[in-house]
């Protein structure tokens, strides 16, 4: 089994040592050959200095986007297994024993694990990580965060890798596009990788929020299913209502305020109690209903910058 994992970079000299050293330890433990692939877009900090010296091999991609990335990654990859990995992630050291046997018991053709942020996270950004973390066994999926991504370069190759016109979302138009062709998704809550990039302040969480956002009209246009119109049109309207409520304040009857905010507040409530309910803690449900509200407003002001063809920057951190 020789397995090629693809690291797209930008400035984490913070982080890409310990990724690498993390990945080493897994094939390692695995007794596997691992080819370690770095694609820089242009760092300015020693990051490619210290991936080198960590044993990978640092690919320019400087200007490309983040799917360009990852293709560049993949197309220079030697491997018949293609792992795809974030610069600011550490894996467990059984991370490709327990991939190996996933792919041997024929449970799945693309896998996952969950991601958890490290104790020292402010609290926004390990509640928010927690949103997707479950309680209970693997479960199949849809599509699957390409923070950790591992599946056979044919199907990779099947469905013609990530789009690179997106700015964001490529991981998900990608699993859609998998799922849609038949590959099984399995995504696995034990053991979590470590996300070591986690947002430290609130500019941080709504700056990569919003960038997050940015792709939506590009995924809508791409697979225009119902589904995919739900939670846009959900932040719509939540935004929408909220809208009113500042109107109605401003104007002659505030008393309407608090009864248009209120579905907006009940929608990011429902949003929460549906991630939060397995880990049976009310503090973290109160605590994503509040981001869950940001980020409805985050998003309906991502489609309406969309539609003017504005291009919301990547953050630098994380």
């Amino acid at each position: 089994m020789k397995l090629s994992v693809i690291i797209p970079m930008f400035n984490e000299e913070r982080h890409i040592a310990r990724t690498l050293a993390s990945v080493r330890t897994a094939a390692e433990h695995a007794g596997i050959a691992c080819e370690l692939l770095v694609v820089d877009n242009g760092s300015t900090d020693a990051s490619s200095q210290l991936a080198r010296e960590a044993g990978a091999r640092v690919l320019d991609g400087a200007g490309l986007g983040i799917g360009a990335l990852r293709n560049l990654g993949a197309r220079s990859a030697q491997g018949q297994w293609l792992a795809f990995l974030d610069a600011d992630m550490e894996m467990p050291a059984d991370w490709f024993i327990l991939g190996r046997n996933i792919f041997e018991q024929d449970r799945a053709d693309v896998f996952a694990l969950e991601c958890a942020a490290p104790a020292e996270a402010p609290w926004f950004a390990r509640s928010w990580q927690l949103r997707n973390q479950s309680t209970g066994a693997a479960r199949l999926r849809d599509w699957l965060p390409s923070a950790n991504l591992c599946l056979p370069r044919n199907w990779f190759e099947r469905v013609g890798g990530f789009d690179e016109q997106l700015r964001t979302g490529e991981d998900k138009e990608l699993g859609l596009r998998l799922h849609a062709a038949g590959a099984r998704l399995l995504l696995m809550p034990t053991p979590p990788a470590l996300h070591w990039g986690y947002e430290a302040s609130w500019a941080e969480w709504l700056g990569k929020e919003w960038w997050r956002q940015g792709s939506h009209l590009q995924l809508l246009r791409e697979h225009p299913g119902l589904r995919q119109w739900r939670f846009p049109l959900l932040a719509l309207a939540v935004s929408a209502a909220s809208l009113l409520s500042l109107a109605s304040v401003l104007s002659i009857r505030p008393d309407m305020a608090f009864l248009l905010l209120l579905p907006g507040v009940l929608i990011a409530l429902a949003l929460s109690l549906r991630q939060s309910w397995r880990h049976r803690d009310p503090l973290l449900s109160l605590q994503l209903a509040g981001l869950h509200w940001l980020r409805l407003h985050l998003t309906a002001a991502g489609l309406i910058a969309a539609l003017f063809n504005h291009s919301s920057r990547r953050p630098a951190r994380g």
